[in-house]
Order: C-alpha cells, then structure tokens, then sequence
C-alpha cells in the first residue's frame, strides 16, 4: 500500500531566522530558471526532512504589494504540491536551506511557474551535494 503523500507547508518549512538567511545567501550555491532562481545551502548529509524555504518578489519589479503577494502565493503553491520531489528522492536530498526568488519582469502564469520550480528541484538534488569541509566549518 502506497504511503500517503503530505502537500502541507507548515510554519517550521518557512526560513525566517536572520542569521540563517544571512549564511544562505552568503555561502550558498545558485542557479537561475527563468523566471526564478534558487539559491541552496546543503547540509552535512543526505535528509528526506524537508528544507526550510524563503520565498521572495522583488519590489523593484513589482511596485504594487498585491503583484508581489500573489507571485508569492504562486510560488508557495507550486513548492508545497511538488516538494515531494526532494523529500521522496532515492537516498535522500542534501539541501537544508532554500531560496526561491522570482526574477521575472512580468507575472507568468502558474503553469510555467510551476514547470520551472519542478526542473528546478530536479536539478538541485543532482547539484546540491554534501560538502563536508564548508558544511563542518560553521
């Protein structure tokens, strides 16, 4: 009997913590699919717990808040229905921090949104590899 699959995307996924952020986005490795770019930190070893994720929408690109919030929302939505991806994968993942930013000029539609996130997932668990000299020296 097939195991039960959760879509949920509860508080504890969400990266909030500024020292964390601040380490992601100094240390950490990126690639862009446009319209979007993630940016990873990998941990020590391979995990099927889930990483925790930052979500972002330029204000630069999207004057109104509304834009920037429904990007968002698209975004969440389109990680939360295939983070299956990385916490299902044979032998597990090594990505322990991420962050998913639209890039884009313009709203895209959730199709092509989610079509990148998913190649984009894909790509992180054949990229993001343990590195254990950067990930024991913190």
């Amino acid at each position: 009997m097939p195991v039960a699959r959760s879509y949920s995307f509860p508080k504890e996924e969400h990266l909030c913590r500024k020292k964390l952020i601040e380490q992601l986005f100094g240390r950490g490795s990126s690639f862009g699919l446009y319209p979007l770019r993630l940016i990873w930190l990998p941990v020590e070893a391979r995990t099927a717990a889930p990483p925790q994720v930052l979500v972002s929408v330029s204000k630069r690109s999207f004057k109104r808040a509304v834009d920037r919030n429904y990007l968002k929302r698209l975004l969440r939505e389109a990680y939360r229905l295939n983070k299956y991806r990385l916490t299902e994968a044979e032998g597990g993942h090594a990505v322990g921090l991420l962050a998913i930013i639209y890039t884009g000029k313009e709203k895209k539609p959730f199709t092509l949104v989610e079509k990148k996130l998913i190649s984009g997932l894909e790509r992180l668990l054949t990229d993001a590899t343990p590195q254990a000299g950067e990930a024991s020296a913190s």
